[in-house]
C-alpha cells in the first residue's frame, strides 16, 4: 500500500516532470496558465492616462460653481471620478482666459520655433543664391572664351583678307 501511495503522488505532468515540479505551470481552470483564453493574473494591465476635452473641462468647472451646500462638490467630484487638483487647475486655466490651454496639449518635444523656420528658409535662398551665382561666373567664363575666340577669328580673318580680293 505504501507503495502504491508514493507512486499515485509521483504521476507525471504533461512535460515529463512531476506535478508541482520546477519548470511546469499550474493549470488554472482547466486551462493552462498564458493561455490565450486566460490572462495571466500576474501581469498588470498598463494604466491609460485619461484625457478631458476643453469642453468637458468647462463643464465641469461650470457644475462646480453651482453648487452651493456643502458636500456638493465633493459629490460632484467622486461622481466623475476626478480630484480636486484637476478642478482646481481647471478653473485657473480658464480664468486666466486661455481657453486654448484647456485643450489637451501634444506630448513629445515642441516642433521648431520661429526663428529656426525663418533660419531654414533663409539657408536655402542662400544656397540658391550661390548656386546661380556659380552658374552666373560660368556663363561669365564661357562668354569670355567664345569672345576670345572671335577676336582671334577676327585677327586671322584680317591678316588673310589682305590677300583675298574684296568682293562687293
Amino acid at each position: 500500500m505504501l507503495k502504491e501511495a508514493e507512486g499515485k503522488k509521483q504521476t507525471e505532468g504533461a512535460a515529463g516532470l512531476p506535478e508541482g515540479a520546477e519548470g511546469e505551470r499550474r493549470q488554472i481552470g482547466g486551462a493552462r496558465a498564458g493561455g490565450r483564453g486566460v490572462p495571466d493574473p500576474e501581469l498588470a494591465q498598463k494604466a491609460k492616462r485619461r484625457q478631458f476635452t476643453a469642453a468637458y473641462k468647462l463643464k465641469i468647472v461650470l457644475e462646480a460653481e453651482r453648487c452651493t451646500r456643502p458636500g456638493e462638490i465633493g459629490a460632484l467630484l467622486r461622481r466623475e471620478g476626478l480630484y480636486s487638483s484637476l478642478l482646481t487647475q481647471w478653473r485657473q486655466l480658464r480664468d486666466s482666459g486661455a481657453l486654448h490651454a484647456l485643450e489637451p496639449r501634444k506630448r513629445g518635444p515642441a516642433g521648431p520655433s520661429a526663428d529656426q523656420l525663418a533660419n531654414a528658409v533663409l539657408r536655402r535662398e542662400r544656397d540658391q543664391a550661390v548656386s546661380d551665382l556659380a552658374t552666373a561666373r560660368r556663363v561669365i567664363e564661357v562668354q569670355g572664351n567664345v569672345c576670345a575666340l572671335l577676336d582671334e577669328l577676327l585677327a586671322k580673318s584680317a591678316t588673310h583678307g589682305d590677300e583675298r580680293p574684296a568682293t562687293r
